[in-house]
């Protein structure tokens, strides 16, 4: 019988990375839909599962006010509501040496949107960009459509996981684009000095490439680092920021976010990049309205004990995660996270007994254990892991005694 879409030529893209919803969503699959014990879920930072982690009423009063305006429910303009753009350049650069404007800014539906739109804008046939291990594999996914060659860069665990600058400089050529850099770290809790940062960006410029400085967990740092926006050496090599409401605020459903252009000199308007990024968000999604219609009121009134609060909060759970790690002899903790909602740890797999690798810890513990960890392959690293502490300390410290549980049950050490 004649096969009826023999003349079809359709094939699919090759098949991207793997995302971490992808993982997540296997592993969770594992978890006994009898099992008494609860499921504890640290594999993922979202912290508004969570009573302890809630958004400020300010922020809910003023999504209340901007649907009760009636104002916002049209179309925005493609960059975002003039206004939103104008109250996020103010509300940027108050850490900045210089002031941004509304040009500088374009409203995008969450820090997703935004790794879409900068690594689109930046593609072209055979160019490469550089990417941090481990890193956040939604720039790998979307590069991989693109048809974007990744060069991986290393994070050095000795050295609270700074860049291996030499490492990028022997990576880079004349097609290399970008280089991405995570700070406060997703997945390794690190904050970088300003002193790496400067070098950083000294890299950047000799090598002739855009910095993409992904800082969704804007200035949610408890360690001894201080949070500095890669934007203050937009002066040394052009800089392009992602940020987003999602972490800092604890709504990552509201899906809003912005990119950020600090280039005091010019480079990206000269180049054309900045006309890229106009034409683009003309095709591209919109972030809700509603919503860009409440920024201005949430980043002015937005109380400083709210941010401060929600600090403390981090600071216990980070402080609970890696008290409770180091009690665990089969993981290896480099340092004690800094900042964001995660850590990574080190899997002695040598000390376990018919565990294969990460992967396969991760399904075990939750089939046996019902605790949701996401393998550092995923995130570059093979046999590491990526624990989130965006939850309740209660919570987090219960997962982790099931964790130390789980290896022991496993171990092949003599205790």
């Amino acid at each position: 019988m004649e096969n009826k879409f023999a003349k079809w030529g359709l094939k699919g893209q090759k098949e991207a990375t793997v995302t971490i919803r992808d993982i997540l969503e296997t592993i969770k699959k594992q978890v006994k839909k009898d099992d008494e014990k609860p499921m504890i879920h640290l594999g993922h930072g979202d912290p508004s599962a969570y009573s302890c982690f809630r958004t400020t009423p300010v922020a809910e009063e003023a999504v209340n006010r901007a649907l009760r305006s009636a104002k916002f429910n049209g179309y925005a303009p493609a960059a975002g509501l003039p206004e939103s753009r104008r109250a996020v350049a103010e509300f940027l650069s108050k850490d900045l040496p210089y002031k941004l404007s509304e040009e500088d800014i374009f409203i995008t539906a969450g820090a997703a949107h935004a790794i879409e739109l900068i690594l689109t804008v930046l593609a072209r046939p055979g160019a490469n960009i550089l990417l941090p291990r481990p890193g956040y594999p939604s720039y790998e996914a979307h590069s991989t459509f693109l048809d974007q060659e990744v060069r991986n860069f290393d994070l050095l665990p000795e050295k609270g996981w700074e860049i291996d600058l030499d490492g990028v400089e022997a990576l880079a050529d004349d097609n290399t684009v970008a280089m991405v850099v995570i700070n406060p770290g997703n997945p390794s809790g690190s904050v970088f000095t300003p002193e790496h940062l400067q070098k950083i960006a000294e890299t950047a410029k000799r090598l002739g490439i855009v910095l993409i400085s992904d800082e969704v967990y804007y200035d949610l740092v408890f360690g001894g680092n201080k949070f500095v926006p890669m934007g203050v050496f937009g002066s040394v090599t052009p800089v392009v920021s992602l940020g987003t409401m999602s972490k800092r605020w604890l709504v990552p459903g509201w899906r809003l976010g912005w990119i950020a252009l600090s280039d005091p000199n010019g480079i990206l308007k000269r180049t054309g990049i900045t006309d890229c990024i106009k034409k683009y968000r003309n095709i591209s999604p919109d972030s809700t309205t509603l919503i860009q219609g409440a920024i201005p009121e949430i980043l002015e009134k937005t109380p400083k004990d709210f941010i401060s609060n929600i600090v403390v909060l981090l600071r216990e759970a980070a402080e609970a995660c890696y008290s409770n790690i180091i009690e665990i002899p089969y993981l290896d903790s480099p340092q004690k996270p800094e900042g964001a909602m995660s850590t990574m740890v080190k899997l002695n797999l040598d000390m376990l007994e018919g565990i294969e690798d990460d992967m396969d810890f991760c399904l075990r513990l939750a089939k046996e254990e019902s605790v949701l960890v996401l393998p550092g392959s995923v995130l570059g690293l093979k046999n590491w892991l990526r624990i989130s502490f965006a939850t309740d300390v209660a919570s987090l410290e219960e997962g982790l005694q099931r964790i130390k549980a789980f290896c022991l049950r496993h171990s092949n050490m003599i205790m």
